[in-house]
């Protein structure tokens, strides 16, 4: 029994309407800010929480979730339903990797190689997740050797200096650990692996690596819910007070870092509908790309003056504006960015401005080349489920057909 005075979504008497209004409030939102993100009045939202109006279609249910950043429809419709639209299904690697950071051996016998030869190995590993279209699997299977040789690093370094160079390589290992682990079904563990990563980052007390930590732990707070947005900001303002007096003479490492986190904060302030700060932060993120060579590419953030035409299609889509999404993605070049699982997410961007715009056809075109970049990608991707699932449901018949292809490729349905 519960012993708050907070009703239990999942509890079977409460009704949809309830529901809806539970996880509003549990969001921070007004019936105002969340009738406006839905591009619906405030009486329409209270019309539903109040029962007047009926249970909305799935395509509506679909889209709140989504507003609402819910993981599980069962938390709206009090059915269960056999997918979670945020969380992606576990990996096969997902069991080793989990086993690698927990272990978190003292005295393990294991001898630790050679610093240049761990950053050889950790530089392929960062290579063959941007290269390859099955990245999870190729990164899945890397990851524990490197977990293991990187902790021992730091236990048998014998000097200060080594051992913040150790720790730094140990950093970077959690941070490629956390791109594994995103949208898998764990949170606790990725949670681990971010404090972790962020713990070495400050005793490495190098700045590219703090930054890249501090990079992961915002996005780890986003992605959270609207309830964390402050902890976000916090992290992404305190890591830019400490690299911003280095900019002068740094290198193009950290002035990367840098600029992408400065398109976070940008991001972050368009998820809560703040359209004059998100695009603030994009073009003082812009200023630094156009600093940076015309063909850098970050290795781990893939910041680059190529990634900001991909930069703006997300804020416009974060803000709920598809026209100027549409806009943003006519002027972007997906081809220029090397990643492939940077430019599947690209892809899924667009079309989540095309389905705003009232493109669905164009949408899951797009989503089509997303798959065909990354499948890994899309297939964790709540957003990319979303319409796919609304467009199963079409009542244009080759619409329907192509959605529901899309869906069995992605294992959403059964074949």
């Amino acid at each position: 029994m519960r012993n708050d005075a907070t009703p239990d979504p999942h509890a079977e008497q409460v009704a949809f309407g309830q529901r809806l209004k539970i996880l509003r409030n549990r969001r921070g939102y007004s019936r105002e800010a969340l009738g406006g993100l839905m591009g619906r009045s405030m009486s329409w939202v209270k019309g539903i929480e109040t029962g007047r109006r009926g249970v909305p279609p799935m395509e509506v249910i679909l889209q709140l979730a989504e507003v609402l950043r819910v993981r599980d429809l069962a938390d709206l419709t009090g059915v269960s339903v056999p997918i979670d639209l945020f969380t992606g299904p576990g990996h096969a690697r997902l069991p080793a990797v989990k086993a690698a950071v927990d272990a978190f051996p003292l005295g393990s016998p294991v001898q630790a190689p050679p610093a240049a030869h761990l950053a050889a190995r950790l530089a392929a590993a960062w290579s063959a997740r941007h290269t390859s279209p099955h990245h999870r699997d190729v990164v899945g299977g890397l990851l524990p050797d490197l977990i293991r040789d990187a902790q021992a690093a730091v236990r048998q370094a014998d000097r200060a200096a080594d051992r913040r160079a150790a720790q730094a390589l140990l950093s970077e290992v959690y941070s490629l650990a956390q791109f594994f682990v995103a949208y898998q079904p764990d949170a606790a563990l990725l949670w681990r692996v971010a404090e972790r990563g962020m713990i070495a980052a400050q005793e490495s007390e190098d700045p590219h690596t703090i930054g890249i930590a501090a990079w992961l732990t915002a996005q780890a707070h986003r992605d959270s819910g609207p309830q964390h947005f402050d902890a976000a900001d916090h992290v992404t303002d305190e890591a830019l007070r400490f690299l911003d007096p280095l900019l002068p003479d740094a290198t193009d490492e950290v002035r990367a870092i840098a600029g992408a986190l400065r398109f976070e904060a940008g991001y972050t302030a368009a998820r809560r509908g703040e359209s004059g700060t998100a695009w603030r932060h994009w073009d003082a993120a812009r200023a630094v790309a156009d600093r940076l060579p015309a063909a850098y590419f970050h290795p781990v953030t893939s910041f680059s003056r190529a990634i900001m035409g991909a930069h703006a299609v997300t804020i416009a889509v974060e803000l709920h504006a598809g026209g100027e999404s549409v806009r943003q993605a006519a002027r972007a070049d997906a081809a220029t960015i090397p990643s492939r699982p940077r430019r599947a997410r690209h892809r899924i961007e667009e079309a989540r401005g095309f389905h705003l715009d009232g493109q669905p056809d164009v949408a899951l075109a797009t989503l089509a080349q997303a798959h065909e970049a990354a499948p890994e990608t899309i297939r964790y991707n709540g957003y990319a489920k979303r319409i796919i699932l609304e467009e199963a449901e079409s009542r244009v018949p080759d619409r329907r057909r192509r959605a529901s292809e899309l869906a069995v490729r992605l294992g959403i349905l059964a074949a």
